[in-house]
C-alpha cells in the first residue's frame, strides 16, 4: 500500500499522547540519547553488547565551545541564519527499539478511552514496525528488524534544547526509520544529521575570546584628545570549534574556524568621533588591529582610534568594542563551505575629563 509518509501528530492532533510518549527525543546540552522512559526521560549510558547496539549517538564538542554544553557567544552578522533547531539522528538498535516502542504502542491501545482517529493512527504505528505495513519511498518492517540487529539503527528526531521556538524545536516528526551502518539516510529526510549540520551546531556553541582594546590613554582621557586603540596578534588569533557523531558504522565530524577581520568601535556617546571615520578598523598584515601607542605620537592621528568631545562628567562612557570574524567549515568527505560572520564585543568603561586650564 503506498501513501505519503506519515509523521509524528503535532500538538493539535488527537493523537497527542503518541508524540510526547513515544517519538521525539528531548537532547540535553546539545546530545541525541535514547531515552530511558522508566527514569522520567532521563538518558542513560550507551554502549553495545552480544544482542546489538542499544546506544543513541551523542554529538561531542570540542575545541574552543561553550562550557557545560550550552551556546556559545557568537552572533550571526546574517539576520536570518539560525541553527538547525532539530534534526535526525540515531537513536537504537532494533532489539531495544522494539522493547521501547512496542512496550509504549502497548500502553497507549490499552489506555481507557483510546480510540478513534488516534487509536488508529497508533494502530498503524504498530503494523508497521510489526507487519510490514509501508507507504512509498518507506517499506514496513518484520517484527521491528530484529532479524538485523546489529547492522544498524533506528533514526529518530532530536530537538535543538537552545532552540528558543517549540514548535520549530519539535518540528523533526517523522516516525523513526532504519539506516544500515555504512549506509547515508534516505534522502527524503532533509534534516538527516550531517557534516553540514555539524558544522551549524559547532557554530552555534563555538566561544569566541573575550579580548579586551587596549587603549592609549588607558582608562582616563581628555576631551578632545586622540584614544589609541589596538590589538595585539599574539591574543587575536583565529579559533576553532568541532562538533563529531560516531556510532559503529557512521562517523562524522566538522569544525568551524574563525579567524578574526576588523574591530568596530563605539564610542558610546554620539560626541565623539572614530579612526577612521566608520569606525571599523580592519586587521593589519601581521594579523593585529591597530598600531600601539608611542611616546611622541600625542598629536598624531590614530589608525584606530577615538577621540571624544565632551566630557564625561562623573561618570563614564561605555566603549563598545566589536570583532568580526569571517568563518567557514570543513568536514567529514571533504564537505566544506562559509558561514555567516560572526561578531563579538565588549564594554569597556572609558572617563573623559576637561583639560584644566592653568591661571597665572
Amino acid at each position: 500500500m503506498n501513501r505519503p509518509r506519515p509523521t509524528i501528530p503535532g500538538p493539535s492532533s488527537t493523537a497527542l499522547i503518541l508524540a510526547i510518549s513515544l517519538l521525539v527525543l528531548t537532547a540535553p546540552t546539545a546530545t541525541a540519547e535514547p531515552v530511558d522512559w522508566d527514569k522520567g526521560g532521563q538518558a542513560k549510558e550507551g554502549g553495545s553488547d552480544r544482542t546489538g547496539i542499544f546506544a543513541a549517538a551523542r554529538i561531542q564538542y570540542s575545541g574552543s565551545v561553550a562550557k557545560g554544553g550550552g551556546a556559545g557567544n557568537v552572533k550571526s552578522s546574517d539576520v536570518n541564519w539560525t541553527p538547525p533547531p532539530c534534526w535526525y539522528a540515531p537513536y537504537l538498535g532494533a532489539k531495544d527499539f522494539k522493547k521501547e516502542m512496542s512496550k509504549h504502542i502497548d500502553s497507549q491501545l490499552n489506555a481507557p478511552g483510546m480510540g478513534g482517529t488516534a487509536g488508529a493512527a497508533i494502530g498503524e504505528t504498530q503494523r508497521h514496525y510489526e507487519d510490514e505495513y509501508g507507504w512509498a519511498g518507506s517499506p514496513g518492517y518484520k517484527d521491528y528488524n530484529v532479524e538485523n540487529d546489529g547492522k544498524g539503527m533506528f533514526w529518530a528526531g532530536v530537538e535543538n534544547p537552545d532552540e528558543p521556538d517549540y514548535l520549530k524545536r519539535t518540528s523533526c516528526t517523522d516516525l523513526p526509520f532504519w539506516v544500515e551502518n555504512g549506509d547515508a539516510p534516505p534522502p527524503q529526510y532533509e534534516e538527516a544529521i550531517s557534516p553540514e549540520i555539524l558544522a551549524a551546531l559547532a557554530y552555534q556553541h563555538m566561544q569566541l575570546p573575550d579580548t579586551k582594546v587596549t587603549l592609549a590613554p588607558e582608562a582616563n582621557t581628555k576631551v578632545n584628545l586622540p584614544t589609541w586603540a589596538w590589538l595585539d596578534k599574539a591574543v587575536f588569533d583565529e579559533v576553532q570549534a568541532t562538533a563529531a557523531l560516531n556510532v559503529p558504522g557512521f562517523n562524522i565530524q566538522a569544525t568551524t574556524t574563525a579567524r578574526p577581520v576588523s574591530l568596530k568601535l563605539e564610542p558610546g556617546t554620539e560626541d565623539a568621533v572614530t579612526y577612521p571615520a566608520s569606525g571599523e578598523c580592519v586587521i593589519n598584515a601581521d594579523k593585529s588591529i591597530g598600531e600601539p601607542y608611542a611616546k611622541g605620537k600625542a598629536d598624531e592621528t590614530p589608525p584606530c582610534g577615538i577621540k571624544y568631545l565632551r566630557s564625561s562628567g562623573d561618570g563614564t562612557y561605555k566603549l563598545q568594542a566589536t570583532i568580526t570574524w569571517d568563518i567557514d567549515w570543513t568536514g567529514t568527505g571533504g564537505a566544506g563551505g562559509d558561514l555567516p560572520n560572526g561578531t563579538f564585543g565588549n564594554e569597556q568603561a572609558v572617563t573623559v575629563q576637561e583639560i584644566q586650564a592653568v591661571n597665572r
